[in-house]
């Protein structure tokens, strides 16, 4: 890349990335951590294909839990 092309993006990146390091601020979100961390309860739901899929068969990768309703 020619003159200071890459300059903006690595700065941008250096900017964020000690708000990223620190955590998320849950005092912000209004969410109150669990201190020490408590693991989440074994339960089991069905896929979109009624495959029966159990939480700890996900350990170690990210879960997104999306509940809502109609009424």
């Amino acid at each position: 890349m020619k003159g200071g092309h890459l300059a903006a993006p690595v700065f941008a990146m250096l900017l964020v990335a000690p708000a990223v390091a620190a955590g998320p601020d849950f005092a912000a979100m209004q969410v109150q951590p669990y201190d020490p961390p408590k693991a989440a309860p074994a339960f089991a739901l069905p896929d979109l294909n009624a495959k029966t899929v159990r939480l700890e068969d996900l350990k170690g990768k990210v879960v997104m839990l999306v509940f809502w309703a109609t009424w």
